[in-house]
């Protein structure tokens, strides 16, 4: 059943979601036409809202739960459905695993033409809640008010919030109360700076006017209880910064790394920017099996250090790696994979395009007495070429980690030309992974597969395949 509202939505009745989508979203179809539906899970039965229609597809709300689906539980955050970042905290986290699979199943299928009759279970996480070892949190004087706060038409005096974006919305941000994705004392720093500033009258960040002098906060984690802080400020205030550094300093002495950054650049990225270390050290130390790292503040690190470990101990295990390979490893970033498999072959080559990561890897192999592995900097697809292959030798298996956007078609030639007898590929995008072995499938073969969940209730999912030379 169906009708027309005044603004040209649609609301439908009694629609049995059928399955979950990308982005956290769930399906439904209704006469043939596919309906992606935010908030939903699998075989619930709603009242919908349809607030966009394409020609290939609806987008929807729920309105109301008829029938709660089998699968669904309670969500342990206040701000779920409003923040964004865990959109399958409804969904029991065993179903949650078994979609995960699935879409890598479908992905391989629907983009790549691959069906793969046996492949291992996926691997789920032990610890669900806290398993975050970085957070960041906005500054904003125009935090987002709520419904109840809109409708009681009383004056909102504190407009301030240190939280998430609301998706979508770049100029909202949520004031976050609890968040369960980091360890403690995350939630405590976070609450107590955004305390010490209304108190001291410190401002927060106007995206919009490019003004305030509270922008971004930063916490690093580690397994080894080392712990990061690191505030943004819009411009330079001596005073002011060091009234709130100190009081981060004498109020939590478990802070080892107390750094701050001026970014006065209309983006918060802070790659480009000087990092001033306040009090402690420059960086904190991660270890993962025997290994130690030292992230800084600009390091791409997993940012699940447990899941990390079991991600790797897979890709070494399937990747059956001999004393006499000589290994490639493309996008290595600060060479947490190269290392990790070091002691299984006779060399590692690793290959990224961020100079500093290149800087980071080179250290922590020289601290954790790795003698067998190389680290180059460069565009991958301009210096991943015959000339370099020739000067550091043919590799015998290649692992390759890209980002979401997977390879570039030029890296996929030349792992083509190579004719490797074996690539791991370690994707967290296993749409872009599927067209990427589209393309390998010419000369290789899927031969093992292992999914690994590294962020429970979200859609995000990392997959390894083993791809043997045909």
């Amino acid at each position: 059943m169906s009708k027309r509202t005044r603004n040209r939505n649609i609301s439908l009745e009694n629609i049995e979601i059928i399955n979950t989508a990308s982005k956290g979203k769930a399906i439904a179809k209704h006469d043939g036409r596919v309906i992606f539906v935010k908030g939903a899970v699998p075989g619930d039965i709603c009242n919908i809202n349809v607030y966009k229609k394409r020609k290939k597809y609806w987008e929807a709300s729920i309105d109301k739960i008829i029938k709660e689906s089998k699968l669904r539980t309670d969500p342990k955050c206040s701000h779920f459905g409003t923040c964004g970042g865990c959109k399958w905290q409804n969904m029991q986290y065993d179903s949650q695993l078994e979609f995960k699979q699935n879409e890598v199943l479908n992905n391989l299928h629907k983009i790549g033409g691959i069906e793969l009759s046996k492949f291992d279970k996926i691997l789920g996480c032990e610890e669900i809640y806290n398993y975050r070892n970085k957070m960041e949190f906005t500054f904003s004087n125009k935090r987002w008010l709520t419904k109840e706060e809109i409708d009681n038409k009383e004056e909102i005096i504190d407009k301030n919030a240190l939280g998430f974006h609301i998706p979508g919305m770049f100029d909202k941000v949520i004031d976050v109360k609890k968040c369960y994705l980091q360890k403690d004392p995350s939630n405590n720093i976070r609450i107590s700076i955004k305390e010490f500033a209304l108190k001291n009258k410190l401002s927060f960040f106007d995206i919009k006017k490019q003004e305030g002098l509270l922008r971004n906060l930063m916490i690093r984690t580690s397994t080894t209880g080392d712990l990061m802080v690191l505030i943004q400020f819009f411009y330079e205030d001596q005073e002011k910064i060091e009234l709130l550094m100190n009081f981060l300093k004498d109020q939590f002495k478990e802070i080892t790394s107390l750094l701050y950054t001026i970014n006065n650049k209309a983006n918060n990225t802070i790659y480009d920017q000087k990092i001033i270390c306040y009090s402690g050290l420059k960086y904190i130390n991660e270890k993962i099996e025997d290994l130690s790292f030292k992230i800084g503040p600009k390091s791409f690190f997993q940012t699940n250090s447990k899941q990390a470990e079991v991600l790797y101990k897979s890709a070494r295990k399937l990747a059956n790696i001999s004393k006499d390979d000589i290994i490639y490893d493309l996008y290595t970033g600060t060479g947490t994979i190269a290392q990790f498999v070091s002691k299984n072959a006779k060399k590692v080559i690793g290959i990224d395009s961020v100079p500093e990561a290149i800087e980071a890897a080179n250290e922590s192999a020289k601290n954790n007495k790795i003698y067998n592995c190389s680290f180059f900097a460069g565009d991958m697809k301009n210096i991943f070429t015959d000339n370099f292959i020739s000067e550091h030798g043919r590799p015998d298996l290649i692992i390759t980690d890209p980002p979401r956007d997977g390879m570039h078609k030029k890296v996929v030639e030349q792992l083509l030309k190579i004719k490797s007898k074996r690539i791991v590929y370690i994707s967290c995008n296993s749409a872009t992974q599927a067209r990427d072995v589209a393309l390998l499938k010419e000369k290789y073969l899927i031969s093992k597969m292992q999914t690994v969940d590294m962020f429970p209730h979200t859609h995000h999912i990392e997959n390894i395949l083993i791809l043997e030379l045909r």
